[in-house]
Formats: structure tokens, sequence, C-alpha cells
């Protein structure tokens, strides 16, 4: 059995929503599905935030400025945090996003580096990493 690799489990690039609609707006969705315009109901949610998102992105650029947020994804992986943690260093994190805290972070480094952590999306972490920073999240 040499040949058997364990492969690492992939991390999902969406977060699931769920949303109520009325009835009139559901069957306008499904009509615009059945004559072609969108694959799916899901298809034509997303092109309509993303049209909403980009109606709206002067404002978000603004606001990320204003508040010193970082836009897309971040990675805080042990050897970052260890060399902020020897300088005496405390991040203050600003999500806009995703963030995530690799695997081998322990809960000592991030009560160590993280003096407060908000995130406007998803944080992936361990139950001990998120456990740690309960205190620390606004």
């Amino acid at each position: 059995m040499a040949d058997i690799r364990t492969l690492r489990d992939r991390v999902p690039e969406t977060e699931k929503i769920t949303i109520n609609l009325g009835y009139v707006d559901l069957g306008r969705i499904d009509l615009l599905v059945q004559e072609g315009f969108y694959s799916n109901r899901s298809d034509f949610i997303r092109t309509a935030i993303r049209g909403q998102l980009d109606s709206h992105r002067d404002v978000v650029s603004k606001s990320l400025e204003r508040h010193t947020m970082e836009l897309g994804l971040r990675d805080y992986n042990r050897a970052e945090l260890e060399a902020l943690r020897d300088k005496g260093e405390v991040l203050h994190v600003k999500v806009v996003g995703l963030a995530r805290f690799a695997p081998d972070v322990t809960p000592d480094l991030v009560r160590a580096t993280i003096g407060s952590i908000s995130v406007l999306g998803a944080l992936q972490a361990s139950p001990d990493i998120k456990a740690a920073l309960a205190d620390r999240i606004s």
C-alpha cells in the first residue's frame, strides 16, 4: 500500500447562505431560468449580487480605506505569527472576505499575537483557535 497517499481536505471557496424570497419573485427567477437566461436559480442570484456589488464599488473601496481593512483572502500561518510574537507586535485583524488560520497555529500563539479580529465574510480556523479568539472577535 505504499502507493496510497493522503490528499489534503479541500477548503470550500464559497460560503453557503440562505435567503427567503416571495413566490412571485421566485417564479420570475424560474421563468428566466426556463428561458435560458441563467443556468439555475443560484446562477441568477450570484449574478444579481455581483451586479449590486459592482454598482457600489466606490463605496466599498472608500469604506475599506477608511477602516483600513484587507479585501479578499488573508492567510495567517505559524511562521508569520511567531515572527510577530518575537518582535512583540500585536495584530488587529480587519478582513472583508475570508480569514484563515493554518492548522499548525496554536491557541497560545493566537492569544499572544492577535489583539482583535473583525471579519466580514468568513473565518476559517480550528475550534480551538476560534475559542482562543472568542473575546477578541468583533
